[in-house]
């Protein structure tokens, strides 16, 4: 159905979690993780949340997965369905982001990115019904492990696309500051630039190689490499950092001192901002600001959260991808292999 009719489907797992050092059954609110509240004979009752959903208000469904390994005494807890975005019982709070009131003044420059742009937002099950032809899991506890770590290994390989694009447009608006500022030709900005491109195309290597390592299951579909899209999802959770630290050293500290559009469009003071923000005199001074702009929509403003702090905890955080690195690793066959070429015998 979702692929027919061409729908979007929000894949939610993150819970609120609580005091980290207990169990869901343990924590002081029981709500504080996904859970069943009431089975009835045509359906269950759900109540918790799921936050920092990328995209949930452009979804048309919810699939709902639980967000780590459960045992048998949290089984309410192992639960898995999907439900209509806009079902009774599901509310959302949408997410406050860094320069988000730039939205709503005046003008487009200053905003960064006016085209394209995302959201996140706290997902609230309000004694939510699901029928049971839409529940998947419920109780199973002992699928739980199996069914985070696929989902997770899934959304792992896929930052080694989706960061990456972003990737190319900072890049691509560093070499057009660089251009405005007059400094492309210095050899420290080309190798700046080169640095970044290598960066940005080691991550797309490590979603391609996940993905080219896949097999295919039982079922039919396809599961990538869980090792190498963890390995993937590692890079991410640092690359990026050196991508945009590169790209505010090639911008230059303008980026973040420029005076607003309004300024620029003042009938006495644009003058003045035209004639001090101007960089090479082909360029016209509003090129220069609109491409600043971009960049620190990028790496410092609302576009942030989706390259920078997301690339860091989205997914899981990087603890989470070095656990998998630990179990996927298979160090015991490293040992063996040096130990044959080592000439051990045990």
């Amino acid at each position: 159905m979702i692929q027919e009719e061409d729908l979007t489907v929000d894949g939610a797992m993150t819970d609120p979690k609580g005091d980290r050092s207990l169990t869901p059954g343990k924590q002081a609110d029981p709500d504080l993780f996904t859970h069943v509240v009431e089975k009835r004979k045509d359906g269950i009752v759900v109540r918790s949340a799921k936050a920092h959903q990328t995209g949930a208000l452009n979804s048309h469904w919810i699939l709902v997965m639980p967000t780590m390994t459960m045992t048998k005494e949290d089984s309410d807890y192992a639960l898995s369905f999907v439900a209509p975005a806009d079902a009774e019982g599901i509310f959302y709070i949408y997410g406050r982001q860094s320069c988000d009131t730039r939205k709503l003044e005046r003008g487009e420059i200053d905003v960064g990115n006016k085209e394209f742009g995302g959201h996140e937002a706290l997902m609230v099950f309000d004694n939510l019904f699901v029928p049971w032809e839409n529940v998947f899991m419920c109780g199973e506890y002992e699928y739980s492990g199996a069914l985070v770590e696929r989902f997770a290994g899934y959304h792992r390989q896929s930052y080694g696309g989706c960061k990456v694009g972003v990737g190319d447009v900072l890049i691509g608006a560093a070499a057009l500051a660089a251009d405005y500022n007059g400094a492309a030709k210095a050899s420290h900005i080309k190798d700046k630039l080169i640095e970044m491109m290598h960066l940005n195309e080691t991550l797309y290597a490590c979603g391609i190689a996940c993905s080219a390592e896949g097999h295919q299951t039982a079922s039919g579909n396809y599961l990538i490499d869980l090792l190498l899209a963890n390995v993937c999802k590692q890079n991410v959770t640092r690359l990026p950092y050196e991508i945009a630290r590169l790209a505010e050293d090639i911008a230059g500290g303008l980026m973040v001192t420029m005076a607003s559009e309004q300024d620029l469009r003042h009938p006495e003071i644009g003058k003045i901002v035209e004639k001090y923000f101007k960089g090479i005199a082909s360029v016209p001074t509003e090129h220069r600001c609109r491409v600043l702009r971009l960049i620190e929509n990028v790496t410092l403003g609302t576009a942030a959260v989706g390259y920078r702090t997301e690339s860091m905890h989205g997914a899981g955080s990087p603890q989470a991808q070095r656990i998998m690195i630990s179990r996927q690793g298979n160090l015991e066959h490293k040992k063996k292999l040096a130990k044959e070429i080592a000439g051990i015998k045990d």
